[in-house]
């Protein structure tokens, strides 16, 4: 699994992002996708930067397996219809956590960082496209999906960062 680029951690938060990284990179490329280790080391960056870091306390490995619950949560890896799938308890088995401490401190990641499932800044790139939450933004007071708005309506809403890339444009 090829590395991206490197987040933007704190320095006294160094050493726990790699490790947490490396459970969750071994975890990822063996059962699961290099976008979710990408997922991951955004999640664990993320983490790492909030002050204080709830990451700063606690085995890594608790935070791995949490971290791997969350984004899993959040992508429906645990519905069998999705590919690919893990059971919960496989994927807390395959980090080495109980499945109670995964759930807890991935309840307390969601939380604290207000995710729910589909939310488009977690949401597997890949699944963008599938993902209506991505696509809904309000235009003069209404709901609508960009997707199917104007072309210049799209332009604004992906120049504000609403929306994740102008479709029909993300081949170019």
């Amino acid at each position: 699994m090829a590395k991206q680029a490197e987040e933007s951690v704190p320095q006294k938060m160094q050493a726990i992002y790699h490790d947490i990284v490396a459970s969750t990179d071994a975890v990822c490329q063996k059962h699961l996708t290099a976008e979710y280790a990408e997922l991951c080391r955004k999640l664990t960056a993320t983490l790492s930067r909030k002050r204080p870091s709830p990451l700063a306390r606690g085995r890594p490995k608790s935070w791995a397996g949490a971290i791997l619950y969350t984004i899993a949560r959040v992508n429906f890896l645990f519905d069998p219809s999705q590919t690919p799938h893990l059971r919960a308890d496989e994927l807390c088995k395959a980090v080495g956590v109980s499945q109670g401490t995964a759930s807890a401190k991935s309840t307390q990641i969601m939380d604290m960082l207000n995710l729910v499932q589909m939310h488009p800044d977690w949401t597997l790139p890949s699944q963008l496209d599938r993902n209506p939450m991505a696509w809904l933004i309000q235009v003069n007071g209404r709901i609508v999906d960009a997707r199917h708005a104007p072309r210049p309506i799209q332009e604004e809403a992906f120049r504000l960062g609403l929306i994740p890339y102008i479709p029909g444009d993300e081949a170019l």
